[in-house]
């Protein structure tokens, strides 16, 4: 059923009017830090149902919860003791924590069937008050259709998602730019499931100890695939619609290209379109970039996109990770 989709200035009455939708089952885009999210009421099948099929998203796909505080989290899942830990040092923050889950405080479609739940504290003030508002766990995977490159602006959002949802609160541009950092913690001994706006090494700090890595990510997107453990784990994903090329040393005929630090490769004079995700080879900058320049590039009419060799450090990690996933088959 298509909607008519209002776009508001992330102001008390816009918090408000998101926060009046959500609890009457509505869809809306939210500011975070990370990237915009599109929410619904985590507690509601129906309105997940909805967003599900506002994004084409496969159903076997978890939801991130998102809460204000560490004591909402509590209510969805029990933290266990390196939860609790990560917790206290990076919520609010980019980082989302799979725990089991309390059955009856969020929905079963949801979480996928999952006995696990995945939640996230997000910093960004739009989405804190958001959140406080609406008084109860608000599912919010990111805002586009499923598979495309993520969203880092209201236009990103509205370009993708225009009469599919309800409302998208306009904040500005997102902070981080990558998604949140995702970490198992329903075993022994947390496992980084997706890089993200938290770095491995800040993790690593504060558990003492090195974080191990999951298997690499599912193939394909389709039904018949086993139910990743959390979101963004299929190994198409966050795709522009022309291929992208990683580790290009080259530009060929045809292509557009993206570099990093001022990388001037042959053939760069004859890229149909060109962005450089951080000139000073700032990492931070580069993940604030990523996505807004992969949709400016993915629209200039280019047969493909060229991406030259970045640091895999840090945030590194996780700009490597969504290239890569970018550039997987489909």
């Amino acid at each position: 059923m298509t909607r008519k989709t209002r776009v508001l200035a992330a102001d008390a009455a816009g918090i408000a009017e998101a926060a009046r939708l959500l609890a009457g089952g509505g869809l809306v885009a939210i500011p975070t830090e990370t990237v915009y999210g599109l929410g619904c009421d985590a507690t509601d099948a129906h309105a997940v149902a909805s967003l599900y099929a506002a994004k084409g998203r496969p159903s076997f796909n978890p939801l991130i919860a998102h809460v204000p505080d560490v004591a909402a989290a509590r209510g969805v899942g029990r933290l266990t003791p390196a939860a609790e830990a990560l917790a206290a040092a990076f919520w609010p923050g980019p980082l989302t924590l799979v725990v089991p889950a309390i059955a009856e405080a969020t929905s079963e479609l949801a979480r996928a069937g999952l006995a696990s739940v995945a939640i996230r504290v997000p910093a960004h003030e739009v989405a804190q008050a958001v959140l406080r508002a609406a008084g109860r766990p608000i599912a919010a995977p990111s805002a586009n259709r499923s598979g495309h490159v993520s969203p880092t602006s209201a236009a990103h959002v509205l370009a993708d998602l225009d009469g599919r949802i309800d409302l998208i609160l306009d904040a500005g541009p997102s902070a981080v730019g990558v998604e949140s950092t995702i970490l198992d913690c329903t075993g022994p001994s947390p496992v980084l499931l997706r890089p993200g706006g938290l770095a491995r090494e800040a993790i690593e700090a504060v558990l003492g100890a090195r974080l191990d890595s999951a298997a690499p990510p599912l193939a394909g997107t389709d039904d018949d695939d086993p139910a990743p453990l959390a979101p963004g784990m299929l190994a198409s994903h966050y795709a522009p619609s022309v291929p992208v090329r990683l580790d290009a040393r080259e530009v060929r005929p045809g292509e557009a290209l993206l570099t990093f630090a001022g990388a001037r490769p042959p053939g760069f004079g004859q890229a149909v379109a060109q962005r450089d995700l951080s000139p000073a080879g700032d990492l931070v900058e580069a993940a604030a970039n990523l996505y807004a320049y992969l949709r400016l590039l993915d629209g200039a009419g280019a047969r493909g996109i060229a991406v030259v060799p970045l640091p895999g450090h840090g945030l590194g990690e996780a700009i490597a990770d969504r290239l890569r996933r970018a550039a997987a088959p489909r």
